[in-house]
Order: structure tokens, then C-alpha cells, then sequence
């Protein structure tokens, strides 16, 4: 089978696209044949060599895969062959990567695809929509209809999720964008209020959206600025955290605990395979229902995923800005 691999970390440039055997799936796996990958952040991060674990060699890099069942495992009970799936964590905590025409997936991280869903919007919703899921419901932000909520960056992977899945739950939302045309895509998208963080003042306008402060802020950026955010929040507000593992900025603890407020970091990779279920089952019918949309920004063949990491990593670390929406490969 064709994939994109590495055998060592680095720059895009050490992605290779050749031959690799088909996997055979174990007892409990099941083999994917792959119709639609997705790139993430994570994914130029784990090729980059940040990494908690060893890589196997050769390394398919990639989370989230959309696909059909070509075959299942002696053990495998929740699939049949033929059935159209969807998954994410692969690639993570030294399991193999989805970049490839075939994938060899344990059946207790894949879900069933909705018939009138494709696999390419699937895949652009996988990580970054278990993500929006984890950090908005029960234990982290626990985000209640009628309460509000800011969302720095409304127009990227997660941040699209988690706007629309906010306004699904019924909550008042206010975003930044830093382009006209990203303004009106997060309008599109249901948000109440949208900022552009270049030409406007946020803070003024979180203010004038709600003078007691927002119950929830979500923070997509790697390196989040306390002083700035905490002020946005209402007593007990909750923060939300999904990005900044080397960050170590300043935080203003007076302010943020006479107002009762919490604080909350995680990571989806963490999550046991029946709370990604959980994420899965709303995900899919929000999906069929046509109340969740994908941000798809390009589609490019598999055997460009060096080019695909790059376009990733200018957006994500050098915020260049050109790219609204999720890069979808193809085998």
C-alpha cells in the first residue's frame, strides 16, 4: 500500500510517500480502507519530535481517518465489513498513523459514519470536534444553554467546533477573526458577535457583549495571555485550555479567584475510548442533522502530505493566516 511515513523526526521535508505493507488487523482491529485523512497541529508537532512516547519505525504519521471496513479481526464484534467508519487518536501514544490507503484500527476507536455524511467531512470534524466536545460538556466547561462564551479564533479547526457546538447547546457566543472574510464565515457559522482582532478592540467588545463578564472563555493559541483573558470572565466563570504545552506565561491569581472561577487544561489523546464515543455519538447527529459543518480550507492528495504539513505549520506557528479551515487528504 502507498502512505506517508517518517523514520526519523524533522521538518516536513523527512515525510516520505511509498510502499508499506497492508497491516493485518489483530484480534480486536479491523482494517480501514482510508478515504479521507485530516491534518492537525498535533500531527506536525509529533513529527517535529515532540513526543511523550517512542515512535515506531517506520512511523505513518496522522490522527483521523474516514473510511470502509475491508476486514475484521477474530475478535472485533461492533463492525461489519463493507460499513462506512470514522476515527481519531491514531498516530498517538505509539500507535500507528491513518495516512495511508489502509489502516489497521482497534474497533474501540472508530464510529459508524452517517449515511448522508462523506468521508471527507468526517474526517475534518474528527479531532477537532472530540476536542471541542471534551473541553465544552460535563467536566471542563460544562457549558449550559443561555450562558456565554468567547472563543479566541473562531475560524480554526477547533474554534469552528466549538462555536457551532456552543450554539447547538444553546449559548451566546463571541469569536475573533483576523480577516474580513473570516468575520463573516464565523457569522455563517452562528456566532452572536465576531471581532476582528486586527482592526477592533476585543476587549471593549467582549465588555459591551456582556458587562458581567462571559461564563466560559475558550483559548486556542499556544501561548494565552492571562492579564487579558481573566478579565473577560464572570463570577465562576470557567477557562478553557487546549494548546500551550510549553507555555509559561504570567498568571493573575487575584483576580481570577476572588471571582470563583476555574481553570481547566486537557488534552483529547487522554480521553478513554468511551468518552470519545460519547463526543462521537452527538457529533454524528449533529452531522446528519446538518447542525455541524465542516471547515474544509483545502483538499490535497495523500502523496503531498510534506506539503500539507508545511501549509499546517505556517498557519499554526507562524499564523500567516492562509488558511480557514481544515486540510483534507486523499489517498
Amino acid at each position: 500500500m502507498k502512505a506517508a511515513f517518517i523514520n526519523e523526526t524533522g521538518p516536513p521535508s523527512v515525510i516520505q510517500y511509498g510502499d508499506l505493507p497492508t497491516p493485518e488487523p489483530s484480534e480486536n482491529q479491523v482494517l480501514v480502507k482510508v478515504g479521507a485523512v485530516a491534518v492537525n497541529p498535533v500531527d506536525t508537532y509529533i513529527r517535529n519530535g515532540a513526543n511523550y512516547w517512542e515512535l515506531p519505525v517506520p512511523f505513518v504519521i496522522g490522527c483521523d481517518l474516514a473510511g470502509t471496513i475491508e476486514k475484521v479481526g477474530s475478535g472485533a464484534t461492533r463492525f461489519k465489513v463493507g460499513q462506512r467508519v470514522w476515527g481519531t487518536n491514531q498516530g498517538l501514544m505509539q500507535r500507528q498513523g491513518t495516512f495511508a490507503e489502509y489502516c489497521a484500527v482497534d474497533e474501540d476507536w472508530l464510529y459508524a459514519t452517517p449515511d448522508n455524511v462523506s468521508d471527507e467531512d468526517v474526517a475534518a470534524c474528527s479531532l477537532v470536534g472530540v476536542t471541542a466536545h471534551l473541553g465544552l460538556f460535563k467536566e471542563n466547561a460544562n457549558l449550559q444553554s443561555g450562558e456565554s462564551i468567547f472563543i479566541h479564533g473562531g475560524s480554526g479547526g477547533v474554534g469552528s467546533m466549538v462555536l457551532q457546538m456552543a450554539k447547538i447547546a444553546g449559548a451566546k457566543v463571541i469569536t475573533t477573526a483576523g480577516s474580513d472574510e473570516k468575520v463573516e464565515l464565523c457569522k455563517s457559522l452562528g456566532a452572536d458577535t465576531v471581532v476582528n482582532y486586527k482592526t477592533e478592540d476585543v476587549s471593549e467588545a467582549v465588555a459591551k457583549f456582556a458587562p458581567d463578564g462571559v461564563n466560559v472563555v475558550w483559548e486556542t493559541l499556544r501561548e494565552p495571555d492571562f492579564e487579558t483573558l481573566v478579565p473577560y470572565l464572570a463570577e465562576r466563570g470557567r477557562l478553557i485550555l487546549m494548546a500551550g504545552r510549553d507555555a509559561r506565561p504570567a498568571f493573575p491569581v487575584g483576580p481570577f479567584y476572588v471571582k470563583g472561577c476555574s481553570l481547566h487544561g486537557f488534552v483529547m489523546f487522554k480521553a478513554t475510548p468511551d468518552e470519545l464515543r460519547a463526543c462521537a455519538e452527538d457529533i454524528n447527529r449533529w452531522l446528519s442533522e446538518g447542525k455541524l459543518k465542516s471547515r474544509i480550507g483545502t483538499v490535497m492528495p495523500l502523496s503531498e502530505a510534506a506539503a500539507a504539513h508545511a501549509l499546517q505549520e505556517e498557519n499554526t506557528l507562524n499564523q500567516v493566516g492562509s488558511l480557514a479551515g481544515k486540510i483534507v487528504l486523499k489517498p
